[in-house]
């Protein structure tokens, strides 16, 4: 029993040996790495983007203390938002605050009724409340409370046609954390305005549907007994996706993780949410296919904590983006268009 214990104890050593070498390794990485972007990419940023030592750099995450930035600069700024119009957008926000907690009778000049802006700040506000939880910095009383409904609050005075949808929080708190205040706020408008991410937050179900039918199109290329045992079960992609896509993994995922499913979201686009998506389901195929639809279901809801950034991007880089010749946006384009022909040929009006 000593000798077993003696075992035990060396195995638990060489364990912990291993950890921290690999930590200490990992942290020495970032370290050159943090270095070559500062000095090197960041200064030559349109030059380098692209080219294809810049890409593997970034394809290993990037580090911390330039993160922020390289999201913002990839993400961009066609809305030409300053921080100025921030500002007027959140000073529009608190008279509105103020306003709801003065008085509920009156209608807004917009033409959004109080009850309808009314829902929207109680839904932000309950969103807030639930938006990693465990860090208690979200929280009322935390340290970036105030600036998440600053921005949530600006956001559906800027974009009234959206408004708040559950899920935003998440993707606010996450360029919070990388980002000041306004910045985060630039990168949130920007981002929340690509075509996937305006789909999704619109819930305009054609576009959904057609982001979907090009998924599974991957799907069945890349993992086809996983495809056949989904579809044995008719467990359809909006199940498990919306609440990925929504949240852009940060809900779904541990932080770290979700951190740098960004930082490659940010370099290669839409594609990419759901390529991780691919890697997901290939990571625990083998778990996966022993389930029915209702474990499934629930084991996509909340995947596993112990989830590892190796694990995961090892599977994502073995999913190809590539049906026969076609890549993502090629798929896309003719799903929309076979969906249209299909919309056509059903129609009576059209056939007449």
């Amino acid at each position: 029993m000593v000798a077993e214990a003696k075992k035990r104890e060396i195995k638990e050593a060489h364990k912990r040996k291993r950890i921290m070498k690999e930590r200490f390794k990992q942290e020495e990485n970032i370290a050159s790495a943090m270095v070559i972007w500062i000095n090197e990419i960041l200064p030559n940023w349109e030059v380098m983007r692209s080219t294809r030592r810049v890409r593997e750099l970034w394809w290993q995450g990037l580090p911390p203390s330039v993160r922020g930035k390289v999201w913002s600069l990839a993400v961009g700024n066609e809305l030409n938002i300053t921080p100025e119009l921030y500002e007027i957008f959140l000073s529009r926000a608190k008279e509105r605050w103020k306003s709801f907690s003065e008085t509920s009778s009156e209608n807004d000049t917009e033409g959004v009724s109080v009850a309808d802006r009314e829902a929207s700040l109680e839904l932000i506000k309950l969103d807030i409340s639930r938006t990693f939880p465990s860090l208690y910095i979200f929280q009322k009383g935390g340290p970036y409370h105030d600036v998440l409904h600053s921005i949530l609050g600006a956001y559906t005075c800027y974009r009234p046609d959206v408004g708040y949808v559950q899920g935003m929080s998440f993707i606010a708190a996450v360029l919070i954390l990388n980002l000041e205040e306004a910045d985060a706020f630039i990168a949130f408008a920007n981002l929340l305005n690509k075509p996937c991410q305006l789909a999704f937050f619109r819930v305009d179900h054609s576009m959904m549907l057609k982001y979907f039918a090009t998924f599974e199109v991957f799907f069945e290329e890349n993992l086809s007994k996983l495809f056949l045992h989904f579809k044995s079960y008719s467990l359809t992609p909006d199940i498990y996706l919306i609440d990925w896509i929504f949240t852009l993994y940060s809900r779904s995922l541990p932080l770290d993780l979700a951190c740098r499913v960004w930082d490659v979201f940010c370099r290669d686009g839409e594609e990419f949410l759901f390529r991780t998506g691919l890697g997901i389901l290939r990571l625990y195929e083998d778990i996966l296919l022993q389930m029915d639809f209702i474990h499934i279901a629930q084991f996509l809801t909340k995947l596993p904590e112990d989830i590892t950034s190796e694990k995961l991007f090892s599977c994502i880089a073995a999913i190809q983006m590539q049906n026969s010749t076609k890549k993502w946006t090629q798929v896309f384009t003719s799903v929309m268009k076979d969906i249209k022909e299909g919309d056509k040929n059903s129609s009576p009006a059209l056939k007449s």
